[in-house]
């Protein structure tokens, strides 16, 4: 091909290629909102640890860039030994909480999703119903339910609310409901009986949402504070959120001191959600492939 005739294709592309076309209003209005939002989402992290930076008469101050840095809060927490008690309590409750609804909540929502029995409708509806109970109904009920079985002050007696729950159900069940009845039919003719087909067969394909319900019910249970305070009278059995409380008082509140140990106690969460978050996006992935 000649260069003239090469020049003139040039040309006719350039002149048929359609302009780059701004960005709309919409579109402009869109990323303003995610931004603020972003903002507004980041600012309490970054207040936190600017806080924690700071020495008691900087807490106060406007500035989120400390004055004169001090890490003397961190020493201070980490040198007392309160607060791995408190750390380890948390870390075995919250452990032991996530296995258990991962485990409860799977095999509850396997049963009402596989199997056809007599009212598994009204069972599932009446599970679910628990979930416009506000929380705080149902602490005097739980308190009562502690005192009678002498769980009072106890790990037994902060978990067994939590062991369980309606909204964990509520997820297993709907993504067992991504699982083709085939597969379930194909291992029953392998004759596997029905717990082996729901650890070796079903589990493995809803791991996205085992691994979502891990991170909500870790999270949920790291942070609870208002049962774990109600249902605990010594503080060798105070779980993170309310022995960092006890760093206040009446008279004064050390926000210096709360605000280092929330930094610390951020770092179980953060590799909670590193382990599993791995697996939502496989199974984002795998789901857009299969559609």
């Amino acid at each position: 091909m000649s260069d003239t005739a090469i020049r003139a294709s040039s040309e006719t592309l350039l002149a048929t290629k359609a302009p780059k076309r701004p960005a709309n209003m919409g579109q402009i209005l869109r990323w303003l909102i995610l931004f603020l939002g972003g903002i507004a989402m980041i600012m309490p992290i970054v207040y936190m640890l600017s806080t924690s930076l700071k020495w008691p008469h900087e807490v106060y101050d406007v500035n989120l860039v400390p004055k004169e840095p001090t890490l003397d809060n961190y020493r201070f927490v980490l040198e007392d030994g309160r607060f791995y008690g408190w750390f380890i309590n948390s870390l075995v409750i919250a452990t032991i909480t996530t296995i258990c609804n991962l485990f409860f909540d799977s095999l509850v929502g396997y049963t009402l999703c596989k199997f056809r029995f007599p009212g598994r409708y009204i069972v599932f509806i009446a599970i679910l119903s628990t979930l416009m109970i506000p929380t705080e109904m149902l602490v005097i009920p739980w308190y009562l339910m502690s005192q009678q079985f002498g769980w009072l002050d106890t790990y037994w007696g902060i978990m067994f609310p939590g062991l369980m729950t309606a909204f964990g159900t509520f997820l297993m069940k709907q993504f067992f409901e991504t699982v083709p009845n085939d597969f379930i039919e194909a291992a029953r003719i392998d004759g596997l009986n029905e717990l082996e087909i729901w650890w070796t067969v079903a589990m493995p394909l809803v791991r996205p949402a085992l691994a979502a319900l891990a991170i909500f019910v870790f999270l949920g249970n790291w942070t609870a504070f208002i049962w774990p305070l109600i249902v605990t009278n010594s503080v060798e059995m105070y779980t993170l959120p309310v022995g960092l409380s006890s760093f206040g008082d009446e008279a004064d509140v050390a926000w210096e001191l709360i605000m280092t140990g929330a930094a610390i106690s951020t770092i179980p969460t953060l590799v909670v959600f590193l382990i599993f978050q791995r697996f939502i996006i496989r199974g984002v992935v795998m789901a857009g492939l299969k559609g």
